[in-house]
């Protein structure tokens, strides 16, 4: 009988959200064991810092069929070599993933560790340069005889961010997983063209340095399994890209190109010609590629689905409506591409189908982004889009917060931070008195009109500067209309998960108590709103139980009052920042500690009030606690400081 009930409340949770389930499991002994059921705990990673009371908990992870596992802070100390044997003991075969990050770990304990792992999948030993600085690691053959037999599965190596990692050190450790699928090799020093030191062609078997020769040969031998490559932040050049690309027998799916300054148009042809299978492209922060680079991806690349061209400011709208087209793209991400406007994109997506049914669009500082664009891409992208990033659009009005309302209501995660023109009527879905109720095709921005005159004679105003009109207050009696009417307000998009108001100033408390009503809601920005108060902060902790990150950075009007009001509804909260709040005090921090006791980041920079006796008070209180921000607590006089 009781499996037959524990069965049910296993079928229950599989209809909940993860940080649902974490809460139900904790009512009674039965609904924790439905919550650790296996169909809950595929692809589970625990993370740890290296203490004393970390060994009790990988003790008790033993009972786990599959899980990974991420320590930081290692280093030779005898507690670090003791975590390490914990793992291989209680852990061995049944570890999936492991990351060392922030560690200085030795050779000698990494030796110890790896031939128990005989399940793992995944290794990231990024940054670890205490592993290759000597250039001993894997020397001896029986090391590696040990290290083989039990990497032979891995699938996945992170070796970025490593200073010491040469040709000899790279060959032991990759000869050791022959059935590699992702290799990572992000801002590590590669010698692609010549040794820096002998000023002639180094490689392959460098006992200094890891060359382009060697990494070719590794991807020769290979080639039937490595299926992503990841090289950014490194100096390859466009020759390198094109040694790489027609590598015989290789096809790629995923590469990562990210920061790589060098690159040209030229080589992004090369590799969409040779490479084909790509399904994800990673090209932000090129800043040599132009809109030649996208036509490149548009004709070579036909299955693509992942697209960042992030930063490359010469990219323009020319080959976004073919780029479009693409039938499988689902993500791409053109933030600060400066002269990006929307209007191919549109073209493109209004073509007759097969075309992209992208779910994430970033559109990040793209300021010729307006509002005829967000309605028509709300027309066009409104069933599939999931995630949209707006995020210093400055131009955007409240017409584009009522065309996300109306056209998107399955978005997850929206981003409108420092969209300065949005107000109270976006988000109530309302017309604000005075203002047109649709955009108009027919204006243009031309700028302020001077003549010759202005400036040296009172003949002529000087023009309003941008978002420096202030708009008519939202009174009770619009508030009542906007209860009574269907409009479509914010409160549209119930299923929301992320929200980002930072700075748009001309929000206050009428909205925000009225709109903000998300059940769902797990990351809230509201920093640099000026209007709000202690009443925002309390309906929100009300009508928003599932926040686990709060931002209300530079609010002045929020106070311990309205800290005392919405902790005790906050229990999920792991990260709250709350810098240069002024009428913020230690009452606060006493509310944080009795009632937010998952608490993990907290910032209280530049809060005057705020003691450093009751910082540290706080930190013995919560055990979760990892960082606290508390720079210039106290009233501290920052001339004097800095």
């Amino acid at each position: 009988m009781f499996a037959l009930f524990l069965q049910i409340i296993t079928y229950i949770f599989s209809f909940l959200h993860v940080s649902d389930r974490k809460e139900a499991s904790l009512v009674c002994r039965s609904w924790y064991e439905a919550s650790q059921d296996y169909q809950f705990q595929k692809n589970v990673t625990f993370r740890l810092p290296a203490c004393t009371s970390s060994l009790e908990v990988i003790q008790g992870l033993g009972r786990h069929t599959h899980c990974g596992l991420i320590i930081s802070h290692l280093d030779g100390s005898s507690l670090s070599r003791a975590i390490l044997m914990e793992v291989a003991m209680h852990l061995g075969p049944r570890l999936e993933t492991l990351s060392l990050p922030g560690s200085s770990i030795t050779e000698s304990s990494l030796l110890e560790l790896l031939p128990h792992l005989t399940g793992l999948r995944k290794l990231d030993l990024r940054g670890l340069d205490s592993l290759f600085m000597s250039g001993a690691f894997l020397s001896r053959e029986e090391h590696r005889h040990q290290v083989r037999k039990a990497l032979e599965g891995l699938e996945e190596l992170n070796l970025s961010d490593l200073r010491y990692l040469s040709d000899l050190t790279f060959n032991r450790l990759t000869g050791c997983t022959p059935k590699l699928r992702r290799l990572a090799l992000s801002g590590c020093h590669i010698a692609f063209e010549f040794d820096p030191y002998r000023g002639c062609p180094v490689g392959p078997d460098s006992s200094a340095l890891l060359s382009l020769r060697n990494l070719r040969r590794l991807l020769q031998d290979q080639a039937g399994t490595v299926r992503a490559l990841d090289l950014s932040r490194t100096s390859i050049t466009p020759e390198s890209l094109r040694t790489v690309a027609q590598v015989p027998g290789l096809a790629l799916e995923e590469v990562c190109l990210r920061g790589c300054k060098e690159l040209s148009d030229h080589a992004v042809e090369v590799l969409c010609r040779h490479q084909p299978a790509i399904r994800s492209l990673d090209l932000s922060s090129c800043t040599e590629l132009t809109s030649r680079a996208v036509q490149a991806v548009t004709c070579g690349l036909r299955g693509l689905q992942v697209l960042s061209l992030s930063r490359n400011w010469r990219v323009t709208d020319k080959g976004l409506a073919e780029l479009v087209k693409l039938p499988s793209l689902r993500r791409l991400d053109l933030s600060e591409c400066l002269h990006v406007s929307g209007a191919e994109m549109i073209k493109g997506l209004s073509s007759p189908p097969p075309r992209a049914q992208l779910e994430t669009l970033s559109l990040r500082s793209c300021t010729y982004i307006r509002d005829v664009a967000i309605f028509s891409l709300g027309q066009l992208l409104g069933v599939s889009l999931r995630v949209l990033d707006l995020t210093s659009c400055v131009y955007l009005t409240d017409l584009s917060v009522r065309a996300i309302a109306t056209y998107m209501p399955g978005l997850l995660v929206l981003r409108l931070g420092w969209c300065k023109e949005i107000s109270d009527w976006g988000l109530l879905g309302m017309v604000e008195p005075t203002k047109e109720c649709e955009p108009s095709t027919e204006k243009e921005d031309k700028g302020p009109s001077f003549t010759r005159t202005f400036g040296n004679m009172g003949f002529f105003q000087p023009p309003s500067l941008p978002f420096q009109e202030k708009p008519r207050l939202v009174t009770d009696e619009d508030l009542g209309a906007f209860r009574e009417q269907m409009g479509a307000s914010l409160l549209a998009i119930r299923g929301l998960q992320e929200l980002d108001l930072s700075a748009c100033s001309r929000i206050t408390d009428s909205s925000i108590t009225q709109v903000l009503r998300f059940p769902d809601l797990q990351r809230l920005s509201l920093s640099m709103l000026p209007e709000i108060s202690d009443d925002s902060l309390a309906s929100v902790a009300f009508h928003c139980r599932s926040l686990t990150s709060l931002a209300l950075n530079h609010c002045p009007q929020i106070s311990d009052q309205g800290m005392a009001k919405a902790a005790p509804l906050l229990h999920r909260l792991q990260h709250l920042q709350l810098a240069c709040c002024d009428a913020v005090t230690d009452r606060s921090l006493s509310i944080l500690a009795k009632h937010c006791k998952r608490l993990k980041t907290l910032d209280i920079s530049m809060c005057k009030d705020i003691t450093i006796t009751k910082v540290d008070f706080l930190q013995s209180q919560l055990p979760c606690l990892e960082n606290v921000q508390c720079r210039f607590v106290g009233g501290a006089d920052l001339t004097i400081t800095l």
